[in-house]
């Protein structure tokens, strides 16, 4: 008696269940993922026409600093007149009795491209041969300097973020030979006390190596002392008359492209 009571319970639990699933009210499944869901087409990027690798030329958006032909995007900044160094043969060289250059516009983050060379009869050591360094922003020095079987202090050496970052390889071509930067650089962002938000950050590339990547820039580049934050917005690319006394190095095919 109590099996048959149990069967007839169990029963009527199942139509209930049964009951109860019918009433559930419901709803769509999720529609089938297709390829197009998950594409967008607009906004379309410019088009650039890239540079021609034979004539060195500057891709199509790009601002270019100089093409071998004469320092009209560039001043001194000292006196605020033209830009003295020489310009012979599609290059410009050094001159050390003139100063540094720099650019007559101002500048964010952005792309920089430029191509320097270090005379073949070059002499002296260390920190003393060949030395200059493009500044960006004004603020921030990238070093250039002859370190082709020539040592010298690693936050010092060539591609080095001046006196904070060493390069990660010595890439080097020999005196006589062109060398190519290409870096890229974000600008700082600056909260109100003047103390960073952001950091600049760069990236570095010599001769198709990254040498340093994605570096948080501390400050200004110093001489002597540590880095110094200093409130700033735009600024130009300074390219540096440095007063060692070996014999001075040349600059060609310099573009930048703002990001």
């Amino acid at each position: 008696m109590k099996r048959i009571i149990s069967v007839s319970a169990l029963s009527l639990l199942a139509i209930a269940s049964v009951a109860a699933q019918e009433n559930v009210k419901k709803y769509p499944e999720p529609e089938k993922m297709r390829p197009g869901m998950s594409e967008f087409w607009t906004p379309q990027p410019k088009i650039v026409t890239p540079g021609d690798i034979a004539t060195n030329s500057a891709p199509s958006d790009a601002i270019v600093l100089f093409d071998g032909t004469n320092l009209d995007a560039w001043k001194n900044p000292q006196t605020g007149g033209p830009a003295e160094w020489n310009v012979h043969d599609g290059v410009m060289t050094v001159d050390k009795s003139k100063g540094d250059i720099e650019t007559k516009d101002n500048f964010d983050s952005f792309q920089l491209h430029l191509e320097w060379m270090v005379p073949e009869n070059i002499t002296g050591s260390g920190q003393l041969r060949g030395n200059s360094g493009v500044y960006l922003q004004g603020m921030y020095e990238v070093q250039i300097l002859d370190c082709f079987e020539n040592e010298t202090y690693v936050n010092g050496m060539t591609g080095s973020i001046y006196k904070q970052k060493a390069p990660t390889a010595n890439v080097m071509r020999k005196p006589g030979e062109w060398n190519v930067y290409d870096i890229i650089y974000t600008s700082p962002v600056f909260n109100e006390d003047g103390t960073y938000k952001t950091h600049p950050k760069v990236t570095v590339i010599q001769n198709g190596c990254v040498i340093v990547n994605d570096f948080d820039i501390q400050g200004t580049t110093e001489y002597i002392g540590f880095p110094r934050v200093e409130k700033h917005g735009a600024g130009p690319i300074l390219l540096q008359s440095h007063g060692d006394p070996s014999e001075p190095i040349s600059f060609r095919n310099i573009w930048l492209r703002p990001l």
